[in-house]
């Protein structure tokens, strides 16, 4: 009798449990995009995307169970960006991460509706990706880099590193939002006593041309705007720099892992980490027009005094006082 009631029971419950089957198969996972511009074999990049998953992860979200992800890793091509772009919203995601100004334009471009979140994306009332800071409007939200202004930092910077500097040269991805970083240098350098010149950076044999170009007279000194082409081939860039002996200064601190000499600019990790908490509020149904813009909270002067060594700098100390790190 026991035995025949289980039997009864087990055949009750084994009608359930397909339909708890199929009901849940019927609710689609979530799917993440996430456009970058580096290389998917680029350490940097890589480092980002952990932090992201793993900030997620920690928020409730775990690939596979119930969410999904989709990369697409343009390294700096803007095609190859625009293609993915549109591969990635055809996926009709949830919510897409794009990891800086180019990519965040390439998605503007495909998609009014689906809640973007960005990482890292230099003033992006400026240029024109949100309405304000306090009230985004529209399908984008997430994580500002920094004012123009900053680009003087790295001037001051590069400067007070290297005084007798005489000629200072930009290089840049016209493909990135630089315009007004050149236009804030432009306004203050006659007070430096500098020459200012320029360069824009397609490919590799522009990269070569412009750093063979600047080493021509003594007394010159780089500054490497971020940018898609100039972030992926920074290892190209920096060992020019260092063989034509020539003063760089970066936003950036992983740049002092390929031998920059300084850098002075954002977190990234932190950026990272607050991009994942925006898709978690997105994911359990907030706006991104309701989310305010969020400015960086972190800022981090890196000196690397085994490339000022093989320079031939000596860092003053006082400079050295007010680093976040050195390298030795």
């Amino acid at each position: 009798m026991i035995r025949r009631e289980f039997m009864a029971l087990l055949g009750g419950t084994a009608v359930v449990w397909p339909l708890a089957a199929r009901a849940q198969q019927s609710v689609a996972t979530p799917r993440i995009g996430v456009l970058t511009t580096l290389s998917d074999k680029d350490s940097e990049g890589q480092l980002r995307i952990a932090v992201f998953r793993q900030e997620l992860q920690k928020l409730g979200w775990i690939e596979g169970r119930n969410i999904r992800f989709e990369y697409r890793w343009a390294a700096g091509d803007a095609q190859r960006l625009r293609a993915y772009a549109e591969e990635l919203v055809g996926m009709a995601p949830a919510v897409m991460l794009a990891g800086n100004n180019t990519a965040l334009r390439a998605l503007q471009e495909v998609t009014r509706t689906v809640p973007i979140v960005f990482a890292q994306v230099a003033d992006p009332v400026g240029s024109g990706h949100v309405a304000s800071l306090a009230r985004p409007g529209g399908n984008i939200t997430g994580f500002a880099l920094y004012e123009p202004a900053i680009a003087v930092k790295w001037l001051e910077l590069l400067k007070e590193i290297a005084p007798s500097i005489a000629r200072v040269a930009i290089i840049y991805d016209p493909t990135d939002f630089n315009s007004k970083h050149i236009q804030e240098i432009e306004a203050v350098i006659a007070s430096f006593g500098v020459q200012l010149s320029s360069f824009i950076i397609r490919n590799v044999s522009d990269i070569e041309r412009a750093i063979d170009g600047v080493s021509i007279q003594p007394h010159g000194g780089l500054i490497i705007l971020p940018g898609p082409f100039t972030v992926v081939h920074r290892d190209l860039i920096i060992s020019l720099a260092i063989r034509h002996a020539l003063p760089n200064v970066h936003a950036y601190r992983y740049y002092r892992a390929a031998g920059g000499l300084a850098s002075y600019g954002v977190d990234n990790v932190e950026s990272y980490l607050g991009a994942a908490s925006y898709v978690d509020r997105i994911l359990k149904g907030e706006k991104p027009a309701d989310l305010p813009v969020q400015l960086p909270k972190t800022f981090r002067l890196v000196i690397n005094l085994k490339s000022a060594k093989a320079l031939g700098l000596t860092v003053p100390p006082t400079l050295l006082s007010r680093a976040d790190e050195v390298i030795e």
